[in-house]
């Protein structure tokens, strides 16, 4: 490729932009479409996306390309490591060279090698404490590059979990600037806090931005928008994600992040979110049926009651009005006694004494009908046991399990959720159980028009994976600023 043909493209994608066209953006590793949402929302065109799972993929061409022609080939779950960029646009029917489609690359590589849970769980299966730097999934992000390499577009975001920063005490994201930075990139990364940009989850985020060299610009995250002081939990694992990052000066790549004043808004709490959906009951009588589709639909319990409610309400293309889908729970019929009792913000601790009370209630009913004690022995204390108390270890498990606070952001919502909800009981305790999947959509900043393809456990395994749409939205905007605003350096 003649250097000549590389500016006259860079040129003509800076044309575009200073004549107001809409930026082209490509989305990696997409999952459902989170990062996608967002910059739709900024005024963004989404022309493609790769994306392996073949449920968030159909999702993903659902809310996007329904209507297009080659429908059946944006909704085809592909893997980026056999996936060219001329393979991809040939096939979804662009005529254009793939240089000349992309002006924004998005995405975020697979976490579940960076992250401290992931690493844990492939030393156990594996039994080597450094198995996780074999994982190949961390080596991903290469793929990505690739990606931009041949595609050269005028900027990317690259997306993922803190611990990228630290993973076996390599710097992930200073190596992928020094990539970036060869191609002709510059580039800054910093953590983030969903909660402060609107978001009600408290969900710390690495965000990487890299402008081409030929737009003069001073690189820059949004400010944030809502204030909160969070738990001290959030601040440790930050501060264990920045332990090999250089915080002073001579950092080429690594922005501090702004910090939220208490004069900002207050954040968005989970009854902010979630107050006007259906509440939920049928779970609790033999006599009525549970719901078990997502698509069927229920009143909503009111109109929109804040600002929150009304923008997913009123999401422009993903509008929606008198009822609602994806109110669908797990099935969880030992554990609603329990989830009853608790109390806001307690956890797997908290659950087992209450799990024990309860058993306790009932042995001492059970003895009194048969007129004599029970011994822990016998067939029928096992069975109340079994029936009442859940088997995991305390020791091992003490936040599998937490109560959602009312006035409170909720918790990190993680791909998790596709095996198990007990880490987002839901705080009201007549409703007794977990949250269901729009509730879930709802945390993540999801329009309640937005549309899942999947069973229960893959769509909330997709919503966990996501990016808030609210989040990428801000991300959006900020890099839409800064490439109108930058100097074109190119002559």
């Amino acid at each position: 490729m003649s250097k000549f043909y590389y500016e006259e493209n860079i040129k003509k994608k800076i044309d575009r932009l200073k004549q107001g066209h809409k930026l082209k953006v490509l989305d990696l590793f997409s999952g459902c479409g989170g990062l996608s949402l967002g910059f739709h929302k900024a005024g963004y065109e989404i022309i493609a996306n790769v994306e392996l799972d073949k449920e968030a993929a159909l999702s993903h061409a659902i809310n996007f390309h329904n209507n297009h022609i080659k429908f059946d080939e944006f909704s085809k779950s592909r893997d980026i490591q056999k996936t060219t960029p001329q393979v991809l646009f040939k096939n979804l029917g662009y005529v254009n060279k793939p240089k000349e489609l992309v002006d924004i690359i998005v995405g975020g590589p697979p976490c579940q090698a960076f992250t401290r849970i992931g690493r844990a769980k492939l030393r156990e299966t594996c039994s080597d404490t450094n198995a996780f730097l074999n994982d190949p999934r961390s080596q991903l992000y290469k793929s990505y590059l690739e990606y931009v390499r041949v595609l050269s577009p005028l900027a990317i975001l690259m997306e993922n979990v803190p611990d990228m920063l630290n993973y076996g005490g390599v710097n992930m994201a200073d190596l992928v600037c020094q990539d970036l930075k060869k191609m002709g990139y510059n580039s800054r990364y910093t953590l983030l806090n969903t909660v402060y940009y609107g978001v009600p989850q408290m969900r710390e985020r690495m965000f990487l931005i890299a402008i081409h060299e030929s737009i003069d610009v001073e690189i820059s995250f949004p400010e944030p928008s809502h204030y909160i002081e969070l738990p001290k939990g959030y601040h440790g694992s930050r501060q264990v994600a920045l332990k090999h990052v250089v915080l002073d000066s001579q950092n080429l790549y690594y922005i501090t992040p702004l910090q939220p004043v208490e004069t900002l808004s207050p954040a968005v709490t989970a009854a902010d979110a979630l107050s006007d959906l259906p509440e939920i009951y049928n779970h609790l009588s033999k006599l009525k049926r549970s719901i078990k589709s997502l698509n069927e639909q229920l009143f909503y319990k009111s109109l929109a009651q804040n600002e929150f409610q009304y923008r997913i309400r009123t999401w422009e293309g993903f509008e929606n009005d008198k009822d609602v889908s994806g109110n669908i729970i797990r099935t969880l019929p030992r554990d609603y006694p329990i989830f009853k009792k608790m109390k806001a913000g307690d956890q797997y601790p908290q659950a087992i004494e209450v799990a024990n009370r309860i058993l306790k209630s009932k042995l001492k009913k059970e003895q009194k009908l048969l007129g004599k004690a029970i011994s822990i022995n016998s067939k029928k204390y096992q069975v109340l046991l079994k029936k009442t108390i859940p088997p995991y270890d305390v020791g091992k498990f003490p936040n599998k399990w937490r109560k959602m606070e009312a006035d409170k952001p909720s918790r990190t919502l993680m791909a998790h959720l596709g095996k198990d909800c007990y880490s987002h009981i839901h705080y009201d305790s007549k409703q007794a159980r977990t949250i269901s999947v729009r509730e879930a959509a709802r945390l993540q900043s999801f329009p309640d028009g937005f549309k899942f393809s999947g069973s229960m456990n893959t769509v909330f395994r997709q919503i966990g994976n996501a990016v808030p749409p609210l989040m990428a939205e801000k991300i959006a905007a900020s890099i839409k600023h800064l490439l109108i605003t930058g100097k074109n350096v190119l002559k």
